[in-house]
């Protein structure tokens, strides 16, 4: 198990030899030539998670992942041996796409024995060979064992798929992961299989909605409306102050207080949550799966604080998990689609309600993250705005937003060395055990 140094007393960012303190530029959130090298540099060379294998329940499930910024489409299967592959989703006949519905453009899922070709009724087995062409005789020189579905990387880390569209992976799914992957295993995510859906295009750069979810200090000001009066007053009194910052670069975390569950005085919250026992921090009662005698992953409340409310991770680069200490975790997936749009996707997941009032719990946590998030996305897309006005060319970041500071450098840095980058400017040497 790696070592997770806790950052010195004082200033998160100082602590990050390199990194910077200076006003930072946002040019990289609207500029199209800088856009596409994104795109060929990190997009089409990192994994990236497509979904997790609850998707899948049986032989012959299916589901399509659009990639319109690559110009693919994918379908991941689960095969005849129970393992899960992915292809583009392109018929080898005439190019045709594989698998869709009434939308060529919209994703479907699904449950199959084979895959056929609408135009022509080629059919592909679930390992991806060509089984059958329609009148095969009138073909020259056919070598169907050269006629399958081209492969895409595909593997799977703690029931989350993860693809990778370029021909020749640098790294396996674990090391790009690392050292995540092992302070993260053994969350309970497959029993939380209850879950909740957003879905919406966001008229901002992808980057931007990263910064509004990896820094908590605008939380006061933004959302206080959603608080009852007396915590908003509290809250904008002393502002934010988050538990604990790292990174782990490319990859990096931020743990914040929120013990609110429930709160022991009553007027911190609204009558409603109090009446379903709910709230943004989701079900006040926490599950069987997530209880107070179970081991989290180490990696978990860093800081070991009594409030400790939530963790969130930025995955690199796209995808960011946030666990609640009340027993649930959301995801976010950020997918460009533009300089100035991308695909936001987050899923809300919850062990399966056991009655009426648990259900009415979850929905009522859907509800409020929902009034959450959009208020984020309304001001990123006033953000996007400005930012391409150039009246202003560079921003002040103060020291709990530095995982804007450190996302955009990553970014930087990776779109540089044309991939990811073997090491990274500000990041402090390794630590062997003995200190050295």
């Amino acid at each position: 198990m790696p070592h997770f140094p806790k950052p010195a007393e004082g200033s998160w960012t100082e602590h990050y030899p390199g990194l910077g303190t200076s006003p930072v530029s946002y040019k990289d959130s609207y500029d199209p030539d800088y856009w596409q090298q994104e795109i060929d540099t990190i997009f089409k060379k990192e994994w990236l998670c497509v979904g997790r294998v609850e998707r899948l329940g049986r032989t012959g499930s299916y589901f399509t992942k659009e990639f319109p910024w690559a110009k693919r489409s994918i379908v991941v299967v689960k095969d005849r041996e129970g393992a899960v592959r992915a292809f583009y989703n392109v018929c080898r006949h005439r190019g045709n796409k594989l698998v869709w519905d009434d939308y060529p453009n919209e994703e479907t899922s699904g449950v199959c024995r084979q895959f056929s070709c609408k135009y022509h009724g080629w059919r592909y087995d679930l390992d991806g060979s060509l089984a059958f062409i329609q009148q095969e005789e009138e073909f020259f020189d056919v070598d169907k064992d050269a006629l399958g579905l081209v492969p895409v990387a595909c593997d799977v880390w703690e029931g989350f798929i993860f693809v990778n569209l370029y021909s020749e992976p640098r790294q396996t799914l674990a090391e790009a992961l690392s050292p995540l992957a092992d302070g993260l295993a053994g969350y309970p995510f497959g029993e939380m299989t209850q879950t909740y859906e957003v879905r919406s295009e966001i008229d901002s750069n992808w980057k931007l909605f990263i910064d509004a979810f990896v820094e908590f200090y605008h939380a006061p000001v933004l959302h206080q409306r959603q608080a009852a009066a007396e915590e908003a007053a509290k809250l904008a009194s002393f502002g934010f102050e988050g538990l604990h910052y790292e990174l782990f670069s490319p990859h990096s975390m931020v743990s914040s207080w929120g013990g609110m569950s429930p709160p022991k005085d009553p007027s911190m919250v609204k009558p409603i949550e109090n009446l379903l026992r709910s709230g943004l921090f989701g079900p006040w009662d926490k599950p069987a799966v997530v209880n107070d005698n179970r081991d989290l992953p180490p990696l978990l409340n860093p800081s070991k604080h009594r409030a400790w409310g939530i963790d969130s991770f930025l995955v690199w680069p796209n995808f960011m998990i946030l666990f609640w200490e009340t027993g649930w975790y959301l995801t976010y997936t950020y997918w460009p689609l533009g300089p100035s749009k991308h695909l936001f996707e987050t899923t809300l997941n919850f062990a399966p309600p056991e009655n009426a009032s648990q259900r009415a719990a979850q929905e009522f946590a859907f509800s409020t993250f929902k009034e959450y998030a959009f208020q984020d996305a309304n001001t990123l897309e006033a953000t996007q705005t400005m930012i391409e006005s150039e009246v202003v060319d560079t921003f002040m970041l103060n020291d709990q937003e530095i995982l804007c500071r450190h996302h955009h450098a990553a970014v930087r840095e990776q779109v540089k060395a044309g991939g990811r980058p073997n090491s990274y400017p500000w990041m402090p040497a390794p630590t062997s055990a003995n200190g050295e």
